[in-house]
């Protein structure tokens, strides 16, 4: 099959999970996650219906950014803070924000921009060494020291990666706990103007159909659309 192949019956089956649980399959953003391949690559994908694009690392990022067609960019990978300014004019949200720190970064950056970056906060479902993240019970008082006291970053949601598992039905606590949270998220009584709760980034290629039915808004697709990583 075709990249542009995969692509729509990925697109099918993201559809079919949300109608399978009520939802309106427009609620669900299908991301293309881009890491290890080409910008050709990426092309296609567009061509095949794809307006988001997700990226692991700001030097691939900018290595492909020039020769790709206009499309909406999401750097979803740990980012350290000296790279932030590499990037805050190229992506339309930073989902992989672990800290106040990075949080002031891009803050910083962003006021220089003139703009207001979008994040989001990763949660380290399993509160695994390997992973970047914070635990659960540090979102709500992070989110808060970000809205009141930064005014060039705006908090939109969680993005949560669960453990490795050979069956898709494994992540599904995960999902389900990551959904209570931002749930609980969307109560929080805090600035407009720096908190916009509408995004639950969760689910790749192997469960991204249980995430839909757990509540995720964008899904993260790379391997399903594009095939095994090419590491060179």
């Amino acid at each position: 099959m075709s990249i542009a192949e995969r692509y729509k019956e990925i697109e099918n089956r993201k559809n079919e999970a949300a109608k399978r649980c009520g939802r309106d399959p427009k609620e669900i953003t299908l991301m293309a996650v881009t890491k290890t391949h080409t910008a050709a690559e990426i092309n296609e994908a567009i061509d095949a219906g794809a307006t988001d694009i997700g990226e692991n690392r700001v030097q691939e990022l900018l290595e492909k950014y020039d020769s790709v067609k206009t499309v909406r960019w999401h750097l979803i990978g740990h980012l350290q803070t000296n790279k932030v300014k590499n990037i805050i004019d190229k992506v339309v949200m930073i989902h992989s924000v672990d800290s106040l720190h990075l949080a002031e970064e891009i803050n910083k950056r962003a006021a220089a921009a003139g703009i207001r970056m979008d994040i989001l906060i990763e949660i380290n479902s399993a509160m695994e060494a390997t992973k970047s993240g914070i635990a659960a019970e540090e979102l709500e008082k992070l989110v808060k020291v970000i809205t009141t006291g930064l005014k060039n970053v705006r908090v939109c949601g969680i993005m949560c990666i669960p453990p490795m598992a050979l069956e898709p039905e494994d992540a599904r606590p995960y999902f389900k706990e990551a959904a209570e949270l931002f749930a609980e998220m969307k109560t929080w009584d805090l600035p407009e103007e720096n908190f916009a709760p509408t995004v639950l980034s969760m689910g790749m290629s192997g469960d991204f159909e249980v995430a839909v039915e757990e509540g995720s808004t964008i899904v993260r697709v790379g391997s399903s659309i594009f095939g095994p990583r090419n590491y060179r």
